[in-house]
């Protein structure tokens, strides 16, 4: 079967792929399953044309997301011969074989989906399904989703507990996902209570006390509440959660001359109440000074992934706060 999962929702994407992945046999895993990065046409050909061997189901990703992210109209990269050929080929794919394209737009990512293209009206026949972000103002779409989340879980939590979960965590679908898994161990068979969230689940308002140091300059009171968020968080997850709120301060700072908090709500899924707020925070603070922080960040993430850092990881982090 062919299936095409495309959107800027990772965490629900990656889900639905894991359900796939789950059922193959696990004593085979490393012949069942493989995974492809925007392979050229040869070579994308010999994958569809892939048959499986004796392990029942095979699964085969093919992350795609560079076919369809071109500002381009035209199909470049398949002509129309090739397009013909990559039908041929998924109509008469093996029964055994299942194969995804995935084109799944990362975050703070200028990329988007063209669906102008050839390709992307070819996939889009078979079995597809657009994963999209739950915008942060939609705070009842995403209580329903914790609530959801929860029950699946079986873990035990109120109308109430949902709101205070969204209003401490933030609308991360991935981090409230794990925040979630966190309480089933610590609840049990128990209800959540409001004391359980506070104590066990890593807050939005520690992670925003810690941005506002450093927006602001205050370095070695960032550096205090950075060491007492290492004790809860890995640093690349800090690392990651603060190019988030970096990249939002970024987008409100050069907006806010121009357009309303109302408005820049919309644009960036963000509450309104909290880009008002983000407006007052950053009156004295330079768009060019948070600019260049996350600059720094960006540069000890790449360090640190590409293996370029010769300090520990927490360490890396905290040197890029302090340049």
């Amino acid at each position: 079967m062919i299936y095409f999962f495309y959107g800027d929702e990772e965490f629900n994407l990656s889900k639905e792929v894991k359900k796939f992945k789950d059922k193959l046999d696990k004593n085979f895993i490393e012949m069942s399953f493989k995974s492809y990065e925007n392979p050229k046409f040869p070579d994308l050909l010999a994958i569809l044309k892939s048959q499986p061997m004796m392990f029942g189901k095979m699964l085969i990703l093919i992350n795609c997301l560079n076919y369809f992210s071109s500002k381009k109209a035209d199909d470049k990269g398949f002509d129309d011969k090739q397009l013909e050929e990559i039908k041929q080929a998924l109509d008469n794919c093996n029964e055994n074989l299942d194969i995804i394209f995935a084109a799944q737009i990362p975050p703070d990512s200028q990329k988007k989906i063209d669906k102008r293209k050839k390709l992307f009206k070819l996939l889009a026949k078979y079995n597809s399904q657009e994963f999209l972000q739950i915008p942060s103002y939609k705070t009842a779409e995403l209580e329903a989703w914790i609530k959801q989340q929860a029950k699946a879980k079986k873990l035990k939590i109120t109308d109430e507990i949902a709101s205070n979960i969204l209003i401490q965590i933030g609308s991360n679908l991935r981090m409230l996902d794990s925040e979630l898994e966190k309480l089933k161990i610590y609840a049990g068979e128990n209800a959540v209570t409001k004391d359980m969230v506070k104590e066990i689940c890593v807050t939005n308002e520690d992670l925003f006390v810690f941005a506002d140091y450093l927006i602001k300059g205050n370095i070695s009171k960032a550096l205090e509440e950075y060491q007492k968020l290492l004790t809860k968080k890995h640093p690349l997850e800090i690392l990651s959660v603060l190019h988030t709120l970096l990249h939002n301060s970024i987008q409100i700072k050069a907006y806010s001359s121009k357009y309303s908090p109302d408005e820049i709500s919309k644009m960036i899924n963000m509450h309104p109440y909290r880009v008002k707020l983000e407006i007052q925070k950053l009156k004295n603070v330079s768009l060019k000074s948070l600019v260049k922080l996350k600059e720094n960040l960006t540069n000890a993430e790449y360090k640190i992934k590409t293996g370029q850092s010769s300090l520990e990881t927490d360490k890396e982090v905290e040197y890029a706060l302090l340049q």
